[in-house]
């Protein structure tokens, strides 16, 4: 069990504690922009490219309904549209509408900017090396990209 010493704590405590810390800036962002925090990550996982059904279950981690209820609320909201998919004609693809692209964008950039601000007090040095070992603990652990860093391409 790791115990707060002097400002340290272990590893497991704190990949935790901060995923409930980014979490927390994550929902108060969407909070703000009107949108649930499921539906900023719907948003934010669809800026690259439309996707389809099954891939975004997988990529958001959630079961069949729960995907459908999100994205039929996030369709009647006009953030998203369903289109059919030019490979699979029982199928369809999930893409922004416009007005999603542009609260997507707009959510995106205020949501990278505030979790920017966590490490604000950090020398370049140390946003580095934090940035190479989650690197590394997201490569390991194949997480899907969901969310790019702003000033590299999506």
């Amino acid at each position: 069990m790791s115990k707060d010493v002097e400002g340290q704590i272990g590893v497991v405590a704190g990949l935790v504690r901060s995923a409930f810390l980014v979490d927390a800036v994550y929902a108060d962002s969407a909070r703000e922009y009107g949108l649930t925090q499921q539906q900023g990550q719907l948003l934010c996982v669809l800026m690259p490219q439309p996707y389809g059904m099954s891939e975004l279950g997988a990529t958001l981690g959630l079961a069949k309904s729960s995907l459908t209820g999100l994205v039929d609320r996030s369709e009647r909201n006009g953030l998203v549209q369903r289109k059919p998919d030019p490979h699979d004609s029982r199928a369809v693809r999930v893409a922004l509408t416009r007005r999603g692209a542009k609260l997507a964008d707009e959510f995106y950039t205020e949501t990278c900017r505030r979790i920017e601000e966590l490490t604000a007090e950090f020398a370049p040095e140390e946003r580095a090396a934090l940035a190479a070992l989650l690197g590394r603990v997201v490569a390991d652990n194949k997480v899907p990209s969901v969310f790019m860093e702003p000033d590299l391409p999506r």
